[in-house]
């Protein structure tokens, strides 16, 4: 259902019959991320071919704001315009990366308080962080990019960060995670308010996909954590040589000459993880190599990362990644590469 606009005289808003959404930046503004903001949703038209929102620029105090670029850009409006918003959205900034950011400003804190407790709030990328500073992630789901998903926990705990989606939707607030998920976000947000058909066409006209297969986790590289010593490290050295073989414990346990109870134990204390848990993910991880890397058909990484089959390979990938064998590929290598199902 589409969100109306509130029936009231206009003081920065042209338009009262759109929905209103303000992007509040700040010094340090990445700059893609504003364009997303105005591309998104200034594409979004009726069926009668009428505009369906207003997208204003606000910042803290009027003038030249930084960005992340070699150019900065002059922004006239202020805090006033966020009470007549029904949407306001927080880009990220480089400011997010020091560690005064934790704490809201009191220029920030007092232009988060001009939002109407009616309006809906979203952030892109690491701008989660003012919305926790603020108190508004309390106890909700919340996502930004991977490289802070850590940090942002650590930060704020109250938070239930996800670190594999790529975008949040509580209700009443939004986050999105790295830079490009803002187009996720953005789109999901217009498909809320007025329909799959409306998104779609705002897709089409920016050449992106309406709605992207899994999240951040296939861009996440996921290490396996190194051991604390060594007493299993011939194990482990064999194994990655023969990752395509159908290994069992026994066979890992005779590298050292113990016994298969003693290398379990032995593996979980140095390694942290079961030598099962550790070996499936290095094959994930050599499945990952090859689709991204070769032109193997799906069926000879399977059997290549020590999956056995398609079928295998396609469970394992999309219960760590969320992603199918050959929509992984076709993120990182093109759809023309990927005509073998996968």
């Amino acid at each position: 259902m589409a969100i109306m606009c509130k029936n009231r005289a206009m003081a920065e808003f042209v338009h009262p019959d759109r929905h209103h959404v303000a992007v509040l930046v700040r010094h340090g503004m990445l700059v893609m991320e504003l364009g997303i903001v105005q591309r998104l949703f200034g594409q979004a038209r009726s069926a009668a071919g009428e505009p369906l929102y207003e997208v204003v620029t606000c910042t803290l105090e009027p003038g030249l704001v930084r960005t992340d670029s070699d150019f900065p850009i002059p922004v006239e409006r202020g805090p006033e315009v966020l009470p007549e918003a029904d949407t306001v959205i927080i880009p990220a900034s480089l400011v997010e990366y020091e560690p005064t950011a934790r704490e809201l400003t009191e220029p920030l804190r007092g232009a988060l308080g001009l939002i109407p407790e009616e309006a809906r709030i979203a952030s892109i990328c690491t701008g989660a962080f003012v919305l926790a500073a603020a108190g508004l992630l309390d106890g909700r789901p919340a996502t930004t990019h991977w490289r802070s998903a850590g940090d942002l926990q650590a930060s704020f705990p109250q938070v239930a960060v996800d670190p594999d989606v790529l975008y949040t939707d509580d209700g009443r607030v939004l986050t999105s995670a790295g830079v490009a998920s803002g187009i996720d976000l953005c789109l999901h947000m217009i498909r809320r308010d007025h329909g799959a058909a409306v998104a779609n066409e705002v897709a089409r006209g920016t050449v992106v996909s309406p709605h992207r297969e899994g999240g951040q986790a296939q861009f996440i590289r996921r290490p396996v954590p190194e051991p604390r010593s060594t007493s299993t490290a011939n194990a482990r050295a064999w194994a990655l040589e023969n990752l395509n073989r159908p290994l069992t414990l026994r066979d890992l346990a005779s590298c050292e000459s113990m016994s298969t109870r003693t290398f379990t134990r032995r593996f979980r204390d140095e390694v942290g993880v079961s030598a099962w848990e550790w070996l499936t993910r290095q094959r994930i991880e050599r499945a990952r190599q090859l689709l991204e890397e070769s032109d193997l058909p799906i069926d000879r990484v399977a059997a290549e990362a020590g999956f056995g089959t398609a079928a295998s390979l396609r469970q394992h990938l999309q219960a760590a990644l969320g992603v199918s064998p050959s929509a992984y590929r076709s993120t990182f290598r093109g759809e023309a590469l990927t005509r073998q199902a996968g």
